[in-house]
């Protein structure tokens, strides 16, 4: 039986907010579209499915596996389409926020990604992202995303 070896992206960022507005940031609608997605539908509780309209043509789906606000969110994570790279929910994407001052550390991991050019793609977007929730959490404007052109 052959062992297929997964990929794993970790990126940190500091964010001038504290860890319940940081939170809110990762799990409200209206609060996503400020940084991340243009549209979304699901329930925030463990074992719910959610589905996020990253730009006209990209869609990020999943399930909650793990919310205990305001310090962690662990969800499966992928994307919708038959030539997906990373399918639907075969990845798994943990959050975890730590009060550092009046702000907060956040630590992503990106986990099972299938191969190193995923692994390379997510951690661009991570980066990209991660930068706008840090605008975006400490109440300033990140600006138009530049993926949803």
């Amino acid at each position: 039986m052959a062992v297929t070896e997964t990929k794993s992206i970790e990126r940190t960022i500091e964010v001038n907010a504290s860890p319940e507005t940081v939170f809110s940031f990762l799990v409200e609608p209206a609060k996503m579209r400020k940084w991340m997605s243009i549209g979304g539908e699901g329930d925030v509780r463990v074992g719910a499915d959610y589905r996020l309209q990253m730009t006209k043509e990209d869609v990020a789906t999943g399930r909650y596996l793990e919310i205990k606000p305001p310090s962690r969110l662990v969800m499966t994570w992928g994307w919708e389409g038959a030539d997906a790279i990373t399918p639907a929910g075969s990845t798994t994407l943990e959050f975890n926020l730590e009060r550092k001052g009046a702000g907060t550390l956040v630590r992503l991991v990106h986990r099972d990604l299938p191969n190193e050019e995923s692994a390379t793609k997510h951690g661009h977007g991570w980066e990209h992202y991660l930068k706008r929730l840090s605008v975006a959490a400490a109440g300033g404007d990140p600006g138009p995303d530049p993926f949803q052109e």
